[in-house]
């Protein structure tokens, strides 16, 4: 089973939390109409795939996580936003349990760079989309991150964050390489495009800070690192 790096405390499920399809999801949103079938895999809290069902209702939508608690989650916002035409349950990215061709659209939001086998995701994402069916993919690009002015704790943060990723199998760097994982897949008529999250004024940088702080003391990040050796509790 691959490992996530970032795991789930809460640090993590509140980043989460704050993605919308509007901050998040600008690639796709052009591409959906009322009616289509939507699964959006590694849905996590369930924010982004209950704005993408608001926006193809009536049409059904499916999101699955690999965690029950995240799933869980999902589930309590579902209710919350009286939103009927959406599902959440676990699952497997690798071995998605629906019918081929069963989707219009399939989504999936900084997944693939957690995964030790990107590629063979998006080979189950291409079996249960329908033919002419629509692929949406983003991933971080942590190589591409800066700030300003230059900090060496977080040059020692993004080396540290590269070299877990790297012990877990996954790739921190997945953005520059999801075209090309795509097409390998069986996709075509790929494009490409890029955005940036930007934390600039002060509320921005003390919720980006915050949440990292955290992450770096309290969550599996922080175990991971310790248990392979990568810092120790200074």
């Amino acid at each position: 089973m691959d490992r996530y790096t970032h795991g789930h405390h809460e640090s993590v499920l509140r980043s989460h939390a704050w993605r919308t399809a509007e901050n998040s999801a600008g690639y796709l949103l052009d591409s959906l109409q009322p009616g289509q079938e939507l699964l959006d895999v590694g849905c996590g809290p369930g924010t982004i795939t209950i704005d993408l069902a608001e926006r193809v209702a009536p049409g059904r939508v499916v999101g699955i996580d690999s965690q029950s608690e995240v799933i869980a989650r999902a589930d309590e916002l579902r209710q919350r936003r009286d939103r009927a035409n959406v599902t959440f349950s676990v699952g497997d990215v690798y071995a998605l349990r629906f019918d081929d061709a069963r989707f219009d659209v399939v989504h999936a939001h900084q997944l693939l760079q957690h995964l030790t086998r990107p590629v063979d995701a998006l080979k189950e994402m291409y079996r249960v989309m329908r033919p002419g069916g629509i692929l949406g993919v983003r991933d971080s690009d942590y190589a591409g991150f800066a700030w300003a002015p230059r900090d060496p704790r977080l040059e020692r943060w993004m080396h540290l964050y590269h070299q877990l990723t790297r012990r877990n199998g996954a790739e921190a760097d997945a953005g520059r390489h999801l075209l090309g994982w795509v097409q390998t897949a069986g996709f075509t008529d790929a494009m490409a495009s890029s955005s940036t999250w930007t934390f600039a004024d002060p509320e921005g940088r003390a919720w980006w800070a915050g949440l990292w702080a955290d992450r770096v003391r309290l969550s599996s990040f922080a175990d991971q690192a310790l248990e392979y050796e990568l810092a120790d509790r200074d």
